[in-house]
């Protein structure tokens, strides 16, 4: 099975979604996915919860976690969300940036815009790596 890490900086929007789409929509025999930040906040964005909670994805209990070695010592890639220089490098990972807007602060229709973003980013990963939920 595959680990995939999504990473940004405080692990509180774009990353904790991407990892909730990812363990949706994957194959879990094929893939898992889990979230993290290099300076992590105290909690996932109010406004992240709204929208995620809008379409049937409850993140209440989602707490954003440091990126340490040991949570990607047996990960195969490395996903960062739109946070350039403060983009965490672990070597031996496959890597991908996927530039996207923070969504703190922003308005609802914004962060929707964000969330869907990042919804068809996580669907084109699996899709292109063959780890899509069957039916």
């Amino acid at each position: 099975m595959k680990k995939v890490i999504f990473a940004c900086v405080h692990n509180a929007g774009r990353s904790q979604m991407a990892a909730a789409f990812f363990n949706v929509m994957a194959d879990p025999d094929k893939a898992r996915a889990l979230s993290a930040g290099t300076q992590p906040g105290e909690r996932v964005h109010p406004e992240v919860l709204e929208t995620m909670r809008d379409i049937g994805l409850d993140l209440s209990d989602a707490k954003p976690r440091l990126l340490t070695d040991d949570l990607a010592r047996d990960a195969h890639w490395l996903i960062t969300l739109g946070c350039g220089e403060a983009c965490p490098h672990v070597p031996g990972l496959q890597r991908e940036d996927w530039p996207l807007e923070d969504p703190k602060g922003k308005t609802v229709q914004q962060v929707e815009r964000i969330r869907d973003e990042v919804a068809a980013r996580v669907a084109g990963l699996l899709e292109r790596e063959g780890w899509m939920r069957a039916g």
